[in-house]
């Protein structure tokens, strides 16, 4: 839609141009099964899948042994959990998350605690932050993996990661962390922070969607990770599954160009600045680090719902986007001590390169005007002008 301001990058972005470009080539002219290494268009398919894996490690910092390619984050995160915990249970069944994960962890998390895992869900600030030393005392010698993101895909607070690396090392456990919004916003240098296992999606950081990679440290002693998908033995037997080349591709090309500069945190600023003035409007987890295209705000008596109806020129959200079709308020602001009734007047913007200033300047001005619109036919508000409720 050619004049709808899209503001819901954290669900997923739009497709970069020269990342396109590259992919098309493997739809149309070599769309040989990469496994098929007896022909000419075989063995070029492979080197270009073998080509991107080279990209990714660079970006990342780490060995091309280290990357896998799958689907994407969801499931890296089902391989990953289920995979250690059925490795690893003479040593223990103890696995260590936080309660503002993403539901794909919390829920193959509660998968497994049906089949004996004993699970640690560790609480949250108001801002979203755990706490190191909790953290560390929690570990014990039955301790397999801590589960902790590396940003926060409603709030955008970015979790110390070099600090929980470290600490998961010294207490001998597995750190695996979703950098699923993290990997594109902000670098990783994978070589200087200690994390055991991590896994991305190409949707997030402008590439396309169905693809993602998973980082699997190589130790003296290997990480014992059971593969999800089994068949044809693609991945080293890691993932099954012909190749989707194309895509690994597009992931390659993505994580190559990624600009780091301060445009997307100014053009934020000015957002979260601009709705902060407005009566009863205040910004979650504000004072901490953040992604710096991510903010979360509250408007106050009123639902975000229904802001964002009055608003179709925007493209927001009230949340994760796999879990914004319900009714339920954001089990992330929930945990971070939010009421029930601020977590549903709480809308995400979240924004990308292609961002621009125009476009914040219009949603600063709709966004007003749909909120002082709503307020005045709001019961509500009302109430709350006169001093009957809170």
């Amino acid at each position: 839609m050619k004049d709808l301001i899209y503001l819901d990058n954290n669900a997923t972005t739009r497709i970069m141009d020269d990342v396109w470009n590259t992919m098309v080539p493997y739809f149309i002219h070599n769309y040989a099964n990469a496994s098929s290494l007896y022909h000419s268009m075989g063995r070029e398919a492979n080197a270009v899948i073998e080509k991107a894996r080279t990209q990714v490690a660079q970006a990342l910092n780490c060995q091309t042994k280290e990357i896998f390619f799958n689907s994407g984050a969801t499931e890296s995160i089902n391989t990953v959990i289920k995979g250690i915990f059925k490795n690893y249970q003479s040593k223990g069944k103890h696995i260590i998350t936080v309660r503002t994960e993403h539901k794909a962890v919390l829920t193959t998390i509660q998968d497994l605690e049906r089949q004996g895992a004993v699970v640690t869900y560790l609480e949250v600030d108001h801002s979203g932050k755990i706490d190191l030393t909790l953290l560390e005392d929690h570990i014990t010698p039955e301790t397999i993996l801590v589960c902790i993101m590396a940003a926060n895909n409603e709030t955008g607070y970015i979790h110390p990661i070099k600090e929980i690396a470290a600490i998961c090392n010294r207490k001998d456990c597995f750190y695996f962390c979703d950098a699923t919004q993290y990997i594109g916003k902000i670098p990783l240098d994978l070589a200087q922070t200690p994390i055991d296992i991590l896994c991305l999606s190409a949707h997030k950081l402008h590439g396309p969607k169905g693809i993602g990679a998973l980082f699997i440290r190589r130790k003296s002693k290997p990480i014992q990770v059971s593969p999800l998908i089994v068949g044809g033995g693609q991945e080293h037997g890691f993932r099954a599954g012909t190749y989707n080349v194309p895509n690994i591709v597009g992931l390659g090309a993505a994580i190559i160009n990624i600009p780091h500069d301060d445009t997307i945190m100014q053009l934020r600023n000015n957002l979260e600045s601009a709705l902060s003035t407005l009566p009863e409007v205040y910004i979650h987890a504000k004072e901490v680090s953040r992604l710096p295209n991510t903010t979360s705000i509250c408007f106050r008596h009123i639902l975000a719902s229904e802001l964002m109806t009055h608003c179709p020129q925007l493209a927001l959200s009230s949340g994760s986007a796999c879990v914004s079709g319900t009714r339920d308020p954001s089990h992330v602001l929930l945990a971070m001590g939010v009421s029930k009734e601020d977590a549903l007047a709480t809308v995400r913007f979240s924004l990308s390169r292609l961002t621009t200033t125009e476009e914040i300047a219009a949603t600063i001005s709709l966004i007003t005007e749909a909120l002082i619109k709503i307020r005045q036919n709001s019961p509500i508000w009302q109430l709350f002008q006169a001093g009957l409720i809170t």
